[in-house]
């Protein structure tokens, strides 16, 4: 009798970005069922050598999302939700941000999965009000990192981690009974 073998799982690229005005964390991950590798991360900065207006900054973006996913090719992003702020000026000024780090993803044709603060830090930690800190070591575990990434770096890659978990077991529900929701596919 012949021994079945399983067909090693596909390998899915997932850029992971953690939009903000001055410093854009980006992280980039090979995910092949539940195996994670780590391929880059590192930031964005719009504000170097003082203030920039505004549009300046957000083009910034922008450019520098195109140009990650120019050079590593991912299959799709994975952006952190917008949580709402004390300061409204800042929540909306994030929220330009993040509306020119997912307009850089979709003018490369790449997907978009969004997720809140909260599921990444519960896919990546356990728990939904976990620290930076934990975020920072636990992403290092997970990708077998000999040190902690920098903490927008870190958040980054968490996000990837999380759509990595997602895209797995209960998550990888697909097909015509399946829509995508918030970065969770629910059954219809």
């Amino acid at each position: 009798m012949k021994a079945i073998q399983t067909p090693p799982a596909a390998v899915t690229r997932i850029l992971g970005l953690d939009p903000g005005l001055r410093v854009t964390g980006f992280g980039v991950i090979d995910a092949s069922g539940n195996h994670l590798r780590y391929i880059a991360s590192g930031c964005v900065r719009t504000s170097e050598g003082g203030d920039r207006p505004l549009p300046d900054r957000l083009k910034t973006l922008l450019d520098g999302v195109r140009e990650i996913i120019d050079t590593y090719s991912p299959a799709i992003a994975a952006v952190e939700k917008v949580f709402v702020n004390v300061n409204p000026q800042s929540t909306l000024l994030l929220g330009q941000a993040r509306g020119a780090v997912i307009c850089g993803a979709v003018s490369c044709d790449l997907p978009v999965a969004e997720y809140t603060a909260l599921q990444i830090k519960q896919a990546v930690v356990g728990k939904g009000k976990a620290s930076k800190e934990q975020v920072q070591h636990m992403v290092a575990r997970l990708l077998l990192l000999t040190g902690e990434p920098q903490t927008d770096a870190a958040d980054a890659l968490a996000c990837a981690i999380c759509h990595a978990h997602g895209s797995t077991g209960l998550g990888a529900l697909t097909g015509p009974f399946a829509r995508q929701r918030g970065g969770r596919i629910l059954s219809a």
